[in-house]
């Protein structure tokens, strides 16, 4: 009897699980039957939970039925770009030749190019092959059922704008509304004022296809206690501190082939040095006019108008190249290439290492967790000031998404004041997050300070209740955005390009980058070893010397896995150069 009474009670136990940890949805809870949104997203399980649980109080509160949010959390942007275009792929192919169309070896290749028109037939191709090819892209570009093939995702929530535009290329991505139908009060007021711009200082923040929710500055995250262990007195507040030798061996960092905001980060140092070139040439006050005048004339990549001297774009150039060889700096110093963004400052948090790049909110949550929410304690987290760009994370509606309706009302959640105050407010605080913390800054307009007395008052009301005060010099994103002017010109196109030559020149041969710096560093450091230096430092050469201009049109004219393996060779030669250098250099 006892055994049997035991047993009931372990049952009834077990049955009662669910129960005690379930999220409380507000009207009721979740049941089978209810509606079931299905998202992909590179989110932590913070934001995941908070969103999850904010959406369906919301969508009870608007529609009488709660929701459940189906996450497909996979990795970072780059992987779900890789499996959305696996899934949407086969499933294409399984509609297409059910219809009765042929499948041609070619085909993934030419519904997802980013490239591929219609309207411009190549000339070495036969009527018959070209007729093919424009019925395969047309018949994937202008379906939009999910009926007929499907990713079986409704949404992509988190990434960047690089994502964003790849996915519009690809034709993975419909615009959710058509133009003038976008709910009211969600971009912007009803007299027109923007609550939401389509971009800051160069960075695209909203599109018909992805529309911001969150935005993000990057910069450097590191560990007093560590530094102090390492006899590292300055803390870093430049990008370019990380290059110094004391760092060596110390620094953690992201793969920026797995992760596309690690990829912006690195992008954004190139940038600062492009700029920095280009005020040393004394051409700081005439950017914005030159940049107007060489989009206006079209030239091909590298060519300047008359009203541009040549060597502006030489400080360009040059610029770039600094860039480059910074981050080659980075990875000299660097302890670890890891796959996650996230580890980077956990690491720093707990000492095992001593600085690294991050993205702000990631920063800025894990000093705020590592410290106890004390401000003076051991891991800290700044932006370097006017050297970081403000990017846009966006939620887009997916090409035949089997719940759209659910899938819209989502995104206008997370653009309405309900769902940007789970962002940035207190946990606990009226509309805000119930467990987490987020800290993340919010993309509307009238959550910071403003001329329009509407959004100041807004940005008073909303203040009470903010983790930070959204209006501070470091805080307040759309300052941050006007500090930092972004030209896309000088390195937005090699956004892809930065990936692999990072891996290839930072991390395929890594080992042998660190026994090349670790040899010059031994010898007295860059300044004793030029000729050591200059080995280091040099960039590939085959299969065509990679500069400025080469390496727009790189990608195009060469196999990435080529080219990735030449740049490998190229790498290790020259740093196993470099060290031979290094000790001769330093030798009495």
């Amino acid at each position: 009897m006892l055994r049997n009474i035991i047993i009931l009670a372990v049952l009834a136990v077990i049955l009662a699980l669910p129960f005690a940890f379930r999220q409380d949805l507000g009207a009721r809870e979740w049941q089978p039957g209810d509606p079931v949104l299905v998202i992909i997203t590179p989110m932590n399980e913070a934001i995941r939970y908070e969103f999850a649980l904010g959406f369906s109080r919301w969508h009870a509160a608007h529609y009488g039925r709660p929701v459940k949010v189906d996450w497909r959390n996979i990795g970072g942007s780059t992987e779900i770009m890789r499996y959305l275009a696996s899934e949407f792929t086969a499933s294409f192919r399984a509609w297409w030749t059910g219809q009765g169309g042929a499948w041609r070896p070619d085909a993934q290749s030419i519904i997802l190019s980013r490239t591929f028109s219609p309207e411009r037939r190549p000339a070495d191709i036969s009527d018959a092959d070209w007729a093919a090819q424009c019925a395969l892209f047309n018949a994937f570009r202008q379906t939009d059922d999910p009926h007929k093939f499907t990713s079986q995702i409704d949404l992509m929530f988190g990434g960047g704008s690089f994502d964003g535009d790849n996915a519009t290329r690809q034709g993975l991505l419909v615009p959710p509304w058509a133009q003038g139908e976008i709910p009211p009060g969600l971009i912007a007021t009803a007299d027109g004022a923007e609550l939401i711009p389509t971009g800051l200082s160069g960075d695209t923040w909203r599109t018909p296809t992805y529309f911001g929710t969150t935005l993000s500055t990057f910069g450097i995250c590191y560990n007093r206690d560590r530094m102090r262990a390492q006899h590292i007195a300055a803390e870093p507040r430049q990008w370019e501190d990380l290059a110094n030798p004391q760092w060596f061996g110390t620094l953690g960092l992201a793969d920026p082939t797995k992760s596309g905001s690690i990829a912006k980060a690195f992008e954004t140092v190139v940038q600062v040095q492009c700029r920095r070139a280009v005020i040393a040439a004394g051409y700081g006050e005439q950017i914005d006019d030159f940049e107007q005048q060489i989009a206006t004339a079209k030239l091909p990549d590298g060519e300047m108008p008359p009203g541009v001297p040549a060597a502006y774009q030489e400080a360009v150039a040059a610029g770039w190249e600094n860039g480059v060889r910074l981050i080659q700096k980075f990875g000299a110093n660097a302890r670890y290439f890891t796959d996650s963004a996230s580890k980077v400052p956990l690491d720093v948090g707990m000492g095992n290492a001593a600085a690294g790049l991050c993205i702000d909110f990631y920063g800025r949550f894990e000093a705020d967790v590592s410290n106890g929410g004390r401000p003076d304690g051991a891991m800290a987290y700044v932006t370097p000031v006017g050297e970081s760009g403000v990017s846009a994370d966006p939620v887009s509606l997916l090409r035949g998404a089997p719940h759209r309706e659910l899938a819209l009302r989502f995104i206008e959640f997370t653009l309405s004041e309900a769902g940007q105050q789970l962002w940035c407010y207190r946990r606990g605080a009226p509309g805000g997050p119930q467990q987490y913390s987020l800290q993340r800054f919010p993309i509307r307009r009238d959550f910071y300070p403003a001329a329009n007395p509407q959004f100041q008052a807004n940005y008073e009301r909303h203040r009470e209740f903010t983790t930070d005060d959204l209006g501070q010099p470091h805080t307040d994103m759309y300052r941050l955005a006007h500090d930092f002017p972004y030209q896309a010109r000088w390195t937005g196109g090699y956004f892809g390009l930065f990936r692999d030559l990072i891996r290839a020149m930072c991390m395929d041969s890594g080992r042998e980058l660190h026994a090349a710096w670790g040899a010059i560093i031994a010898a007295g450091g860059p300044e004793k070893c030029p000729r050591a230096m200059a080995a280091l430092e040099r960039l590939p050469q085959e299969p065509e010397p990679l500069t400025w201009a080469s390496g727009l049109s790189m990608g195009r004219k060469y196999d990435r896995l080529d080219l990735l393996r030449d740049w490998t060779l190229h790498f290790r030669t020259q740093y196993a150069a470099a060290a031979r250098l290094a000790k001769e250099e330093g030798r009495p």
